[in-house]
C-alpha cells in the first residue's frame, strides 16, 4: 500500500473527528453525531466519485474506511470536554483534512484523463462538499458561503500542486507542499481575517 493510502484514511479519520464534534456542540444524540461524522468524511469524495462515475464509490470497496470512521467518532466522544474548550482544534481538524483532500481529489481525476481545471475543481469538491453536507444537516451557512477564505485556499494549493507536477518528478514533495500551501493559507485567513468580500 502506498502512503497517499494512509494519508486518504487519515485525512478520513480527521474529517470524522470535524463532523462529530460540530454534531456534539449541536447537541446531536450518539446516532445523529456518527451519522454527521460519516457524511463529512465521505461526503466530498462520494460525490467525486459519482461525478466520475467511479461506482461503486471508493469507500464501498474498502472496510478500512468504516473503521477509521468509527474510530474517529470514539475519539472525538473521548476527548470533547477538551477539544470543546478549544475552537482551535475543530479548526484544525478541518483545515488538515481540506489539504489532505484536495491532493487526494485532483490526483484521483488525473488518473481519468480529465483536463487539468476540471481536476482541480473536483479537488475541491473532495475538500469541501462534506463539510458542505455537514453545515446544511447541522443548520449552518457552510464555510464556503462565508467571509472565510476556505475553498480559496483549496483552489490555490491544488493549483500549486498541478504546476509542481508539470515541473518536477519529486511527488512526494509535491504533495506535501501543496498540502502545506493549503493549510498556511487557511490558517493565515483566519487569524489576520482575511477575505474576499470587498462589498461595503
Amino acid at each position: 500500500m502506498s502512503w497517499i493510502y494512509f494519508v486518504d484514511i487519515f485525512g478520513t479519520g480527521i474529517f470524522a473527528i470535524s463532523g462529530v464534534m460540530t454534531a456534539i456542540q449541536k447537541k446531536f444524540d450518539l446516532v445523529g453525531s456518527l451519522i454527521i461524522g460519516f457524511v463529512t468524511a465521505i461526503g466530498g469524495g462520494t460525490l467525486r466519485d459519482i461525478l466520475l462515475g467511479k461506482t461503486p464509490v471508493g469507500w464501498l470497496n474498502d472496510r478500512n474506511y468504516f473503521i477509521v470512521i468509527l474510530v474517529g467518532y470514539l475519539i472525538a466522544y473521548l476527548f470533547r470536554e477538551q477539544a470543546l474548550k478549544y475552537k482551535k482544534s475543530m479548526f484544525l481538524f478541518d483545515t488538515i483534512g481540506i489539504g489532505l483532500f484536495t491532493i487526494l481529489g485532483i490526483q484521483t481525476a488525473l488518473q481519468y484523463g480529465l483536463n487539468i481545471e476540471y481536476c482541480l475543481i473536483l479537488g475541491v469538491v473532495s475538500a469541501c462538499f462534506g463539510g458542505v453536507i455537514r453545515d446544511v444537516l447541522t443548520n449552518e451557512v457552510p464555510l464556503i458561503f462565508r467571509r472565510e477564505i476556505y475553498a480559496t485556499a483549496c483552489f490555490a494549493g491544488g493549483a500549486v500542486y498541478l504546476i509542481l507536477e508539470s515541473l518536477s518528478t519529486f511527488e512526494n514533495i509535491n504533495i506535501s507542499l501543496s498540502i502545506v500551501v493549503v493549510i498556511l493559507i487557511r490558517y493565515f485567513s483566519v487569524k489576520r481575517g482575511w477575505s474576499l468580500n470587498f462589498s461595503v
